[in-house]
């Protein structure tokens, strides 16, 4: 481990997350070398070498990817709404500097123009040195970037988007905004007809209450509101949801709409595929039970 960064959740050799939204747990990673740690405008930054998932980034003390495990919730905040709309033009996504999201929205053939806009440049700049392989998003002729906060950035859009992905961490610090109940307002109107937003969801295991809280005011504004997860190692408690959402009644998002042949998701995906897109839908019961008290009449 390098001599010359230290960082005060890693001991021993070990990190340690730091665990304000899942007390009484924490993710442990065993470190060969701290590559960098600094503090940006909004939040601390880390990015270490780990000896059994390659590179980690952490943000405010919370692994947001690693390179062993980050195709898992990248293509799939990305490829459940793509696949549902039938054509795909214009995507937004907030948050989601280390470029993940942008590698998996760039291989859908439709895509004309692909928005980002993160709040924190040092992500970015980071994850292009240390990330390259997520990074490489960033290199499509079709991605714009904007360096500032989602939540003003959509107050003066609508109708602009077919697709509006949030790439945010958790509702602490800089992206807390971007799970109240207004934001969605602003997606909503931001969104062109058959619209689709896909926003990072949080943990059945642990967020339940948080969950329902959001699916109750989407309820409210969309005609269709699901919940959908995947699995991921170093994401708390191995899972992490999203909420969909379309302003078309018609749009059934647990089916893919479009689908690649076998070959195609062979080598164009490592987790997402046809028949995941439909199982990511289906609830254990807790959930369903909460999640089911909610739903209009």
């Amino acid at each position: 481990m390098s001599e010359t960064l230290t960082h005060p959740q890693i001991q021993d050799g070990w990190f340690r997350e730091k665990p304000t939204l899942w007390p009484g747990q924490a993710m442990c990673l065993k470190v060969e070398e701290i590559l960098c740690h600094e503090n940006s405008l909004y939040q601390d930054v880390l990015v270490f070498k780990s000896e059994t998932y390659g590179t980690v980034l952490v943000l405010d003390g919370v692994i947001q990817c690693t390179e062993r495990d980050e195709f898992s919730y990248q293509e799939m905040i990305t490829h459940l709404p793509m696949n549902s709309h039938p054509n795909p033009e214009k995507v937004l996504v907030i948050g989601g500097g280390d470029g993940g999201v942008l590698r998996e929205i760039v291989k859908h053939k439709s895509v004309k123009e692909v928005i980002l806009c993160e709040i924190d440049e040092s992500v970015i700049r980071l994850s292009k040195k240390y990330l390259p392989k997520m990074a490489i998003g960033f290199d499509d002729p079709k991605v714009t970037i904007h360096i500032g906060d989602g939540f003003p950035f959509l107050e003066d859009k609508v109708d602009s988007f077919d697709i509006i992905i949030t790439d945010a961490s958790d509702p602490v610090g800089p992206a807390e905004s971007l799970f109240q109940e207004r934001y969605y307002e602003l997606m909503k109107n931001a969104l062109r007809p058959c619209g689709i937003i896909s926003s990072q969801g949080e943990c059945q295991w642990l967020h339940l209450e948080l969950i329902s809280a959001v699916q109750t005011y989407c309820h409210k504004l969309f005609p269709v509101v699901e919940y959908a997860f995947t699995t991921i190692p170093t994401y708390p408690s191995g899972q992490i949801g999203f909420m969909l959402c379309s302003n078309d009644p018609s749009i059934n998002l647990k089916k893919p709409l479009r689908k690649w042949s076998e070959e195609e998701e062979e080598d164009l995906c490592r987790y997402y595929n046809a028949q995941v897109h439909e199982a990511a839908f289906v609830l254990p019961q807790f959930t369903k039970n909460v999640l089911k008290k909610i739903i209009p009449k």
